[in-house]
């Protein structure tokens, strides 16, 4: 019982902060240099998230050309700047490590 009441109240809890942007959206603004910096949280989450999964193997840091995550990351950032087109990236980089799973 307790486990649900914490993911209600998980739940609840993240409904009420997404809902408190939506609804006081209009009532206070940002100075143009916060929102200037707000442009870069994506990247920055995203890089948080994916520069780990990519150099770090069984809680190791690993840059050789042995990790296949790292090659294919290089091969979908290279697709990315040349391409900037998301799903192409997202394909390539999924071929890439899987091509070079493979024939490992």
């Amino acid at each position: 019982m307790t486990l649900w009441l914490t993911l209600i109240a998980a739940g609840l809890l993240t409904y009420a902060i997404r809902a408190s942007f939506l609804v006081s959206a209009g009532r206070f603004h940002l100075s143009p240099t916060a929102q200037r910096a707000l442009r870069f949280v994506p990247v920055a989450v995203l890089t948080a998230i994916i520069v780990p999964e990519l150099l770090v193997q069984n809680e190791q840091f690993v840059l050789s050309l042995d990790n296949h995550r790292l090659i294919a990351g290089l091969a979908a950032v290279i697709v990315a700047w040349r391409t900037r087109n998301t799903l192409l990236t997202i394909g390539v980089g999924m071929a890439v490590l899987g091509l070079l799973m493979i024939f490992d």
